[in-house]
């Protein structure tokens, strides 16, 4: 049986542990010192990292893992992410022996041109794409490449569990909100997440139903988040991209 563990790192980060009770892999450990403190806590050997970009604060750990485990570092084919033993590109596959694990690569750039996302197991690894009620802002992609991206993630199963890389939840809902605020669904998480958090617990992992019932950016094809964006962009019919973008602008003005 796996488990699967969200190991706060820095201030806001999650480093992704999925274990067996003797071998882990990890996600995205851009500081090492929490996941030694849990690994040697647990007795586990770490077989393995997935990297997801080249952003410092998801590789940071990867010299010093590799050097103290010797496991394997999965990552995008980059040469600015530090001491990868197996580069990937989307379409490709991650099979492990222990713990007895396989996902599937999704290119899914938008955040970074590099960025993938590690599906498998009913989980989803999925960096800064998808954040809970949220998504990653566009530091090297354009609208329409993120928008692509997400359309790879929307074609999951809904009872996928998704596994961001930040603790945003709570803000992501308070601009959700601004263009969704009569939504149910979306009361209802703000509700549920907002307890969690004052218990100092984690909103995350979320599910790919309730994404898509809250978040705004992965509701771009639906009639209400176009009229919003073509309000926005005062124009009419935008495409699905264009209400993506408009979403992240918004978004993006939003945050100051």
């Amino acid at each position: 049986m796996l488990t699967l563990i969200p190991l706060p790192a820095f201030t806001d980060n999650y480093i992704w542990v999925l274990h067996d009770g003797r071998h882990a892999i990890a996600v995205d450990p851009g500081d090492p010192a929490p996941l030694i403190a849990f690994l040697d806590a647990n007795r586990l050997a770490l077989t393995a990292l997935l990297i997801t970009h080249h952003h410092r604060d998801h590789t940071g750990g990867n010299t010093l893992l590799h050097q103290r485990y010797g496991c394997a570092i999965y990552a995008p084919e980059n040469p600015s992410i530090p001491a990868v033993s197996h580069p990937l590109h989307g379409g490709d596959s991650v099979a492990l022996a222990q713990p007895e694990v396989r996902f599937e690569v999704l290119a899914t750039p938008g955040h970074t041109l590099d960025h993938l996302s590690y599906a498998g197991h009913g989980f989803l690894f999925c960096g800064d794409t998808v954040f809970g009620c949220g998504c990653g802002k566009l530091f090297e992609g354009s609208a329409a490449m993120m928008a692509a991206s997400l359309d790879a993630i929307l074609a999951l199963p809904d009872a996928t569990r998704v596994c961001c890389a930040h603790e945003y939840t709570l803000s992501n809902i308070d601009f959700a909100k601004t263009l969704d605020g009569g939504n149910p669904a979306l009361l209802e998480r703000e509700r549920q997440d907002r307890a969690r958090r004052s218990r100092n617990q984690p909103t995350l992992p979320s599910t790919l139903a309730l994404e898509k019932a809250t978040n705004p950016f992965l509701r771009f094809h639906d009639p209400d988040m176009t009229a919003f964006a073509a309000r926005y962009l005062n124009r009419p019919h935008p495409d699905p991209a264009e209400v993506f973008g408009a979403i992240r602008a918004a978004k993006d003005a939003w945050d100051g």
